[in-house]
Parts: structure tokens; sequence; C-alpha cells
């Protein structure tokens, strides 16, 4: 059913992004390659890697009942990303399968796809995936995803919850 009935948002996280000091290429190619996916973008924003910061658009757009939640940036191991321990703060369960898929599939293009933390978690019906803030990366990512996602929206409506 890709008829633009699930909707998507995307979060930047970006300490310069936000500043205004760079310009955020990641979350706008996200929310387009979602919108050809068939996802209706409702929502994209771009905030500072702050854990708090995080925690709170995390629980404001699945609040607002979003299917699919992206993150772009924090994934990585420098003191400033905070994506991944905000997202296991709003998790109610964890999809590891998902994060696992693009980091394998990810060693095959760039074996710094291992450092990525990036996690796949569900809250309040909203699937939240974080992906790394590289553009390329995110690109990457979404195109290895593009199999699973519309089934795993529609598992967290209780529809296609047969294999």
């Amino acid at each position: 059913m890709k008829n633009n009935a699930y909707t998507a948002s995307v979060i930047t996280v970006s300490d310069k992004g936000a500043a205004g000091l760079r310009e955020d290429k990641s979350g706008p190619l996200a929310a387009d390659m979602l919108e050809k996916l068939g996802f209706r973008v409702v929502k994209t924003e771009i905030i500072p890697d702050d854990f708090d910061a995080i925690v709170k658009a995390l629980i404001n757009h699945s609040d607002e009942g979003v299917n699919l939640v992206i993150t772009s940036g924090g994934t990585g191991a420098s003191p400033r990303d905070n994506t991944p321990e905000a997202t296991m703060a709003v998790c109610e369960r964890e999809i590891p399968g998902i994060s696992e898929l693009m980091r394998f599939k990810g060693y095959n293009i760039t074996p710094f796809a291992v450092l990525s933390r990036g996690r796949s978690v569900i809250r309040k019906g909203s699937l939240i995936i974080n992906l790394p803030g590289n553009p390329k990366a995110v690109s990457e990512n979404i195109d290895i995803l593009q199999p699973v996602l519309w089934h795993a929206v529609k598992m967290l409506e209780g529809r296609d919850t047969e294999h």
C-alpha cells in the first residue's frame, strides 16, 4: 500500500547544522528518498547532538503518530554522538535486526559501517531508525532498508504479521 498512507519524519542530529554552520544535506536526501518510496514526510527538523534534545524530538515525533522516524547523525563514537543512547531512552521494544542489517550490508560498501552505533526501536507504534549523518551513508542505508520498511510499519499496526 504505497499510497502515502504511511507517514515519515526526519530528524537531523548535528551541532553545526542546528547552529546554521553547515548545510543539512542528509535530512533532505532522506526525506526525498522516503517520499519516492511512498511515505508522506510530515515533519523534518535539525537539532543539536544533545541527549535531551534528541529524546524530546523522538518523543514529539512518535507522540504525533508518525509511522517511521528516521534520524541522521550522531551514531558514531565521538564524545558528542548521543543518538543511540537517546533512542534507547525512548525505546519500548528494540528491532536489532534492522541495525544489524545496515551494518552487515554497509560493511560491503565500507568497513567503517561497523563503527555506526545506530539503533532501531519501536515507541508508541512508531518505528525509529538511526542512520549515519553522511549523505552517502543515508542513501545506501535507505536502499538497504527499502525491502523491509513497508512490512515493518504494517506490522506495527497489527497488519501483515505473517512472514
